[in-house]
């Protein structure tokens, strides 16, 4: 058994530096109960834009250009010393992590992106996904990322990866994965409520995999305690804005564990990793279910780059 734990907490808003270091007070705390990896919801650094759900493209500019300057002043990416901070954390606490944040690129200062990072115990970057189709008005927010990311890796013993919210309606998408036998399938979201958790079920059922959906939950004074500017768009007290939903299913598609709803909280869970191969008997939509003399899906997995210097 595997022992992992879904956070369903709240970052401080456009304040990666305390966001990261109560992400990894978390990490402490999660390593002493011998917990191997802790995943974090979608955008947890420094947290998912739900304005964007309310504003008025257009209408709110001046809005926009203020949050989306916060958003650029505290992503974090490949070299940021908070990522190396949580590199730290992990390797001398023996936890790993999965995180979702706001991410630059290294080719341009000024596009963010949707990304997930894993961390092992180690203290290593084995994978960093970047969403690959961001959703409505998320397209004023982050740009389109590639499938150099789209990855399943071993940690813990473990086979999982990760999609980031709608990408787990991307049927391709998530064939890339089960086609890399994963058994562990992480889905941040920022998406909630009874038709998401079926979604949830059926992936599980699906690719015969465990799979965890690691929800934001967020409620009116979370977000407008430290953006006045958007109090407005909020006008019921304590309104929660977000529910959460955190759960996992196992690979018949019963919920094991969950969901948290309309709070913040922790969510352990263990994985029982011979339940999944004894799934696959009946369906095994990557082996004896496949039709590859019918079917075949290609995957470009090489980094997309505006610019190739030629020395």
């Amino acid at each position: 058994m595997t022992k992992i734990a879904v956070v369903q907490h709240t970052p401080t808003f456009l304040n990666s530096v305390a966001t990261v270091n109560s992400m990894c007070e978390t990490l402490i705390q999660l390593s002493e109960e011998k917990t191997k990896l802790a995943i974090f919801p979608e955008a947890h650094i420094c947290g998912y834009p739900a304005w964007i759900w309310r504003l008025r493209p257009g209408g709110d500019w001046g809005t926009y250009t203020s949050l989306h300057k916060q958003l650029l002043e505290q992503a974090i990416h490949a070299q940021s010393p908070l990522l190396e901070q949580l590199k730290q954390c992990c390797l001398h606490h023996n936890i790993g992590v999965l995180f979702g944040c706001h991410d630059k690129d290294n080719a341009s200062s000024g596009t963010l992106y949707n990304t997930t990072y894993l961390i092992d115990d180690s203290g290593v970057v084995i994978n960093r996904h970047r969403k690959l189709m961001p959703t409505n008005p998320e397209r004023m927010v982050w740009g389109f990322g590639d499938a150099s990311g789209l990855n399943v890796v071993s940690m813990a013993n473990v086979n999982l990866g990760s999609l980031i919210c709608w990408e787990n309606y991307m049927p391709l998408a998530r064939y890339a994965l089960y086609a890399q036998d994963i058994q562990l399938y992480i889905a941040p979201t920022y998406d909630s409520g009874e038709d998401w958790l079926k979604s949830m079920s059926h992936i599980a059922r699906e690719g015969k995999c465990y799979v965890v959906t690691c929800g934001v939950a967020i409620k009116k004074d979370d977000i407008c305690h430290d953006i006045p500017d958007i109090a407005g768009l909020y006008t019921e007290d304590n309104e929660w804005i977000n529910a959460g939903d955190s759960a996992v299913f196992s690979p018949s598609g019963e919920c094991i564990a969950g969901p948290i709803s309309n709070e913040h909280g922790i969510l352990p869970f263990e994985l029982d990793i011979d339940s999944i191969a004894i799934a696959k008997r009946a369906l095994d939509v990557c082996g004896h279910y496949a039709r590859p003399d019918i079917f075949k899906l290609t995957v470009n997995t090489a980094k997309q780059d505006p610019v190739d210097f030629k020395r």
